[in-house]
């Protein structure tokens, strides 16, 4: 019986998936080479499946039974006859990742659909080396993986899209809300959003127009507070495509169309301020306390999440 999700890789990512996994009641095995690795991840994912039973986002009935259907692995071989889907979330590196595909597409029959948790590389590429390609799809989980709902569904240029909708209805049956991206392009489908917003944001900068601070206060405490309840599209509905076309011919012309990175960000990373980890970029994180900012955002996402909830979303 195929009842077993396989994850591959048990870092951030990976114990983020395996809690999400185990509180939808599959049987789940976290599979990594590095022993201490794989305890850190199993440790991870349970102290995750915590985080969402202390914050209302899971029952204890629901905790328990997850934390006891989690157990590790160095190795997937045993399970090419349980597995009912196996995921990807090792470094992203294609070298890595393709010769991994082809094994995994070696030892897994066909029907086992094999998805990658990429954020920027493609899934056609990644499974280059495969035979069995129509069974590969990008699962993209957006960090941290067992709070966001997101996960991107990537359909590549060989993967049946019967396939792809199959794995996008499973991960749905998992609470998550998952989107089809019909092309396999760079950025996806989120990121390619998140990009736009990035290279104005440093546009912005770079013309003097505002301080990196004001101009994450605007995005925070403007658009972005109402994002989880009002996408763009739904924005320019409600306002009028005719009045937002008026505004397209006024703004768009006057902000970055750039298509290379900004000169700002180059002279950054070759300086060395590479931001939070350097302890310098557009801010002095110094003065800047990044474990404060990860709480808070992890602490606003979970009151969306109960909001949403709430309201069955």
């Amino acid at each position: 019986m195929r009842d077993t999700v396989i994850i591959i890789g048990s870092g951030l990512m990976g114990s983020g998936i395996a809690a999400c996994s185990a509180l939808a009641g599959n049987k789940t095995v976290l599979v990594d080479i590095n022993p201490d690795q794989l305890d850190r991840g199993l440790a991870a994912a349970k102290a995750n499946i915590g985080e969402l039973l202390a914050n209302g986002l899971a029952d204890e009935a629901g905790a328990m039974k997850a934390r006891e259907l989690i157990s590790v692995s160095s190795g997937y071989e045993a399970y090419s006859r349980s597995a009912s889907m196996v995921i990807e979330a090792v470094v992203e590196n294609l070298e890595v990742k393709q010769k991994l595909f082809a094994r995994l597409d070696q030892v897994f029959p066909p029907e086992v659909p094999l998805l990658s948790n990429t954020s920027g590389l493609r899934i056609t590429d990644i499974a280059l080396l495969t035979e069995h390609p129509e069974r590969t799809v990008t699962t993209h989980f957006w960090f941290p993986g067992h709070l966001v709902p997101l996960v991107e569904v990537v359909v590549g240029d060989r993967t049946d899209i019967e396939i792809a909708s199959a794995v996008r209805d499973t991960l749905k049956s998992w609470g998550k809300a998952a989107v089809l991206v019909k092309r396999d392009l760079p950025g996806q489908l989120a990121n390619r959003i998140l990009q736009a917003v990035i290279r104005e944001a440093v546009n912005i900068v770079e013309i003097g127009l505002a301080d990196p601070e004001d101009i994450d206060t605007a995005v925070k405490m403007g658009m972005g507070i109402r994002m989880p309840v009002w996408g763009p599209l739904e924005h320019i509905e409600a306002a009028g495509l005719d009045l937002c076309l008026n505004v397209q011919r006024t703004v768009l012309p006057e902000i970055s169309s750039r298509t290379t990175p900004s000169p700002v960000m180059e002279t950054l990373v070759e300086e060395g301020n590479l931001g939070y980890k350097t302890g310098s970029g557009f801010y002095d994180w110094s003065v800047k306390d990044m474990d404060e900012l990860a709480k808070r955002r992890n602490d606003f996402i979970i009151i969306a999440r109960k909001f949403m909830q709430e309201r069955g979303d």
